[in-house]
């Protein structure tokens, strides 16, 4: 399948959703997207899930309208439910489920009625996610990276030319993420894939446009290499003492810590170059949106999203959870 066309895929016009209880998780938000990886990127709570799920049709917004190319996500369900695929932050179960069985039934699911159709349909999915030598096996015998990957193979078994994938590597190992990034670098070629995350590493090389979600509002809309910009200038290197290292700690977002004979080598975030610090010429990806987000008086925030990109330092993303 082919998505590449002027037209954008994805048009979002003053989408807002405020729950029962009063909190407002989107606020007036525009977007539109064409062919290939966007990232959605923000802290946990930013609204983030919201706008997948109002997207996917699983809730409508209180304000403004959506459309998949062309279709209404309110008034025309069906349709953009046959043009879009899937993939939740909370994909599991079928956990006494061999994986093929899995594919098959959500094909059927999907309309597929003929089983031989079927069964090639699930052999290409598990081909394009890696799964093929994993096929006979039961769900409860994958690692929590196989069962990201079959997530996003039941969210492409109907052949949809959108992907929505949300949160999609929380809680996996530095190898299993390497691998779903190149998953959807190679996916994005030929569909539209919205890729939402707190990670900012997930963006991997294939995005080709991000939006910087934060408090219910879009807070920056452009190339990963237009917000690495913005950060010149912002993103400083120095070596110290522990007890001058400590002091920068207190006052600044520190990037990167590390200790070297002689003291403390640090990479961290300011909006003034301090006294014997470096500006950092090439600042990645993941400082700029910490700088950006510092600006914004979010460090607390960003630096939360970056720890938790560790897995070591945790498990992953519950508090999205509030704002669907």
């Amino acid at each position: 399948m082919n998505t590449q066309s002027s037209a954008p895929v994805i048009v979002a016009s003053g989408l807002g959703h405020t729950y029962k209880g009063g909190h407002t998780a989107l606020a007036g938000v525009d977007l539109e997207l064409g062919a290939g990886l966007f990232g959605l990127l923000g802290p946990n709570g930013a609204g983030k899930s919201t706008l997948m799920r109002i997207l996917c049709t699983l809730l409508e917004p209180t304000e403004g309208r959506a459309s998949v190319f062309g279709h209404d996500v309110v008034q025309e369900r069906q349709a953009v439910r046959g043009r879009i695929g899937y993939l939740p932050q909370d994909f599991g179960g079928w956990r006494l489920h061999r994986v093929e069985e899995v594919l098959d039934t959500l094909a059927r699911l999907s309309g597929m009625r003929e089983k031989a159709h079927r069964k090639n349909r699930v052999a290409e999915v598990l081909e394009a996610v890696g799964l093929t030598d994993a096929a006979h096996r039961k769900v409860k015998k994958l690692s929590g990276g196989m069962v990201r990957r079959l997530g996003v193979a039941q969210a492409l078994v109907h052949e949809p030319s959108v992907l929505v994938v949300d949160e999609p590597t929380v809680g996996l190992d530095p190898e299993e993420r390497m691998r779903f990034r190149q998953l959807m670098a190679r996916l994005g070629r030929d569909r539209t894939i919205l890729l939402s995350t707190h990670i900012v590493a997930d963006l991997g090389g294939g995005c080709r446009e991000l939006a910087l979600l934060d408090a219910g509002e879009v807070v920056f809309r452009g190339t990963p290499g237009e917000l690495v910009q913005q950060a010149h200038g912002k993103v400083f290197e120095t070596k110290a003492s522990a007890a001058e290292a400590e002091r920068i700690e207190s006052q600044h977002e520190v990037v990167s810590r590390r200790v070297v004979q002689g003291g403390v080598e640090l990479r961290f975030v300011a909006a003034d170059a301090p006294t014997g610090a470096t500006p950092v010429t090439s600042p990645t990806l993941e400082e700029s949106y910490l700088a950006f987000m510092a600006a914004r008086g979010r460090s607390e925030a960003a630096r939360q999203d970056e720890q938790e990109a560790d897995p070591e330092e945790g498990e992953g993303d519950t508090a999205e959870g509030a704002d669907k």
